[in-house]
């Protein structure tokens, strides 16, 4: 019995176009895709980061840079602690060291002025006396000279107390204004070494601001760069992919042609011929003859 076998086929340009996007296909995704093309990078820092890193690094510049003016204003500190006791004894700091040089000298002068003085009033005192009847070779003179010496050796204390008290109280109000200068220039510095960090920072800051800026814009060149990189890479895969979505689209949407195969029974020669061969085939690989040579030479085969 004849077997019948119905087929329907896709339209010979659309069995075309599959046969060719195959070939197609296959010949794209045996190459690989250099991915190094597209590969993320990042944008290395600017120039201007760079520049804020090393001031802000650099012990002499930048955030380093308040640290003289914090040593000095350390330096004065200490010299105005020093000067926070009483002021006694003869070191350095001391009431002793803020005393005029020239001191001694005033002092000296003025005694001396006044031992001059005195003497000049005992001569005088000595030349009254003298009209005074009686009174030469008697003892009324030496009292009176007496007394009058008394009184001035007091007096000449009292000056001296009074030249060496004035030359305390100046070189303690000296030492107490050396004190308060101490302080203020300690301040000074600190406030000189803060502003100078808050100037470094803002510079450092600003710099760094705006090397972010322009890293910022170097990357997104490098992301678009990248992108290129990878559209054009895969472009022929996405107009490959366009091209299978048409083939596709056209199998769906148009009408098929069928086709009918019918395959006929074999005749008893033909069965007796397929048979005999395959007899003779199992026979000549056993033997290595072909026992229906004669037969088939008949045939003409």
């Amino acid at each position: 019995m004849a077997v019948s076998t119905t087929r329907t086929l896709p339209a010979q340009f659309i069995e075309d176009l599959g046969r060719d996007y195959g070939k197609q296909i296959a010949a794209l995704t045996s190459l690989p895709v250099d991915t190094t093309k597209f590969a993320p990078q990042v944008a290395a820092q600017d120039a201007l980061q760079t520049a804020a890193y090393q001031q802000a690094t650099d012990p002499t510049k930048g955030l380093g840079s308040f640290q003289p003016f914090l040593t000095k204003a350390g330096t004065a500190a200490d010299a105005a602690t020093g000067l926070t006791g009483t002021g006694a004894g003869t070191g350095v700091g001391s009431i002793q060291s803020y005393m005029s040089p020239y001191q001694s000298d005033v002092i000296d002068t003025t005694l001396s002025e006044f031992d001059r003085q005195t003497q000049v009033a005992k001569n005088k005192q000595a030349a009254q006396t003298l009209g005074i009847p009686g009174a030469f070779g008697g003892g009324r003179e030496g009292v009176l000279q007496a007394e009058f010496l008394s009184n001035q050796a007091r007096n000449r204390a009292a000056t001296q107390a009074n030249l060496l008290q004035q030359g305390f109280q100046q070189a303690q109000q000296a030492r107490q204004r050396d004190l308060q200068n101490q302080l203020a220039i300690s301040q000074q510095q600190a406030n000189l070494g803060g502003g100078m960090q808050n100037l470094a920072q803002q510079q450092i800051s600003g710099l760094g601001r705006l090397g972010g800026i322009q890293q910022a814009q170097n990357q997104a060149i490098l992301d678009a760069q990248r992108q290129t990189a990878q559209t054009q890479a895969y472009e022929p895969y996405q107009r490959l992919g366009t091209y299978g979505s048409g083939v596709a689209q056209l199998i769906s949407g148009y009408p098929g042609q069928s086709q009918i195969t019918q395959t006929p029974n074999a005749s008893p020669l033909q069965t007796a011929l397929g048979l005999g061969t395959g007899i003779a085939g199992i026979y000549g690989g056993l033997t290595g003859k072909n026992p229906f040579a004669a037969v088939g030479k008949a045939f003409g085969f």
